[in-house]
């Protein structure tokens, strides 16, 4: 008889032999907690399509980022939910506005246990929805928004925010940050940049996360699903003019865009594991046709696999917590 020459079962003999031998490692400190603060509220609201997630209140929302840092995860992506909202999303640059008042907040409670980071759109801001000001025609004005941009993350900065999520996909939208960051001394504030977002089908659970007023699409600044080379174009544009992270999201139907841009930069790449990948696995989960613990925590390897050197997951805490028991 012919017996095989290699034997690769070998390294998959034990846990301890796996474990001594995996290739691809998840700890809590390459995971960011997204986290919603709503403005008028004196209770947190659990958001119906994404299970065990809230929009939360000042309190509840430091008690959670002191949960997450505790847990040592690498840091929280905040996001506001103003009371009210106009065509050019004023609550955003307001320093009175519910964002900046949470990162403030946040920033006293947890800032030096991890990063507190701010995401810088207008969608959350505006009345109509849209990730930027609007043209007469009803179309996105893309150097208009910039100039929104700009006075946004100087306010963000200026309420402590140490990174910047830049999340709109206006062409220009670093190099404008960035040089009015510069402008008003702050150099050290770091800029995410969504380079690869695309426009699909995964985001339905965060438009009830932030109540979003959106009529229509964005895909006339967001990514068409089909195009994977101008990923890689738009995360080596956004290095060029600044950006000291770049990010491909949704993760799990574009984890081969990830793998290109991560070729392809020598800065740190994210990719945000979003609403949809999260309710899609939670709703399996409870109807019993997945084990929830071990599709969670496949999917996030799958992801760090890919070239993502940190995720943005609504499981960031909760999986920190199990990546610390198995030390």
């Amino acid at each position: 008889m012919s017996f095989p020459t290699h034997r690769p079962r070998r390294l998959r003999q034990s846990p301890a032999v796996r474990r001594l031998v995996r290739e691809t490692h998840l700890v809590p400190s390459q995971l960011v907690l997204p986290m919603f603060v709503r403005e008028g509220i004196d209770a947190p609201v659990e958001i119906s399509s994404m299970p065990g997630v809230r929009q939360h209140t000042l309190d509840s929302l430091r008690r959670a980022a002191v949960e997450a840092a505790e847990a040592g995860v690498g840091g929280v992506m905040l996001f506001g939910v103003p009371a009210t909202r106009d065509a050019v999303g004023s609550g955003a640059d307001d320093p009175a506005g519910i964002l900046n008042v949470a990162t403030e907040a946040l920033v006293a409670e947890v800032g030096d246990a991890l990063v507190v980071q701010t995401d810088l759109c207008l969608d959350e801001f505006t009345d109509h929805g849209h990730c930027g000001v609007l043209a007469a025609d009803g179309s996105v004005d893309n150097d208009a928004t910039l100039e929104r941009y700009a006075a946004m993350g100087v306010a963000q900065a200026r309420a402590g925010s140490a990174l910047l999520g830049l999340s709109g996909m206006m062409d220009g939208q670093v190099a404008a940050v960035r040089q009015a960051l510069d402008a008003e001394g702050f150099a050290d504030t770091l800029i995410l940049a969504y380079s690869a977002k695309y426009a699909g089908a995964f985001y339905g659970p965060f438009r009830e996360a932030v109540d979003s007023q959106l009529k229509g699409d964005r895909r006339t600044y967001q990514m068409d699903p089909g195009n994977g080379r101008e990923g890689v174009k738009e995360a080596l544009l956004d290095v060029e003019e600044g950006a000291d992270v770049v990010m491909v999201k949704p993760a799990l139907p574009h984890l081969d865009v990830l793998a290109d841009v991560r070729a392809s930069v020598d800065v740190p790449v994210w990719a945000y594991q979003v609403s949809g990948e999260f309710s899609m696995i939670e709703a399996a989960a409870a109807n019993g046709w997945i084990d929830r613990r071990g599709a969670i925590l496949e999917s996030l390897l799958g992801i760090r696999r890919a070239g993502a050197d940190a995720i943005l997951t609504y499981w960031a805490a909760e999986a920190a917590g199990w990546l610390r028991e198995e030390l």
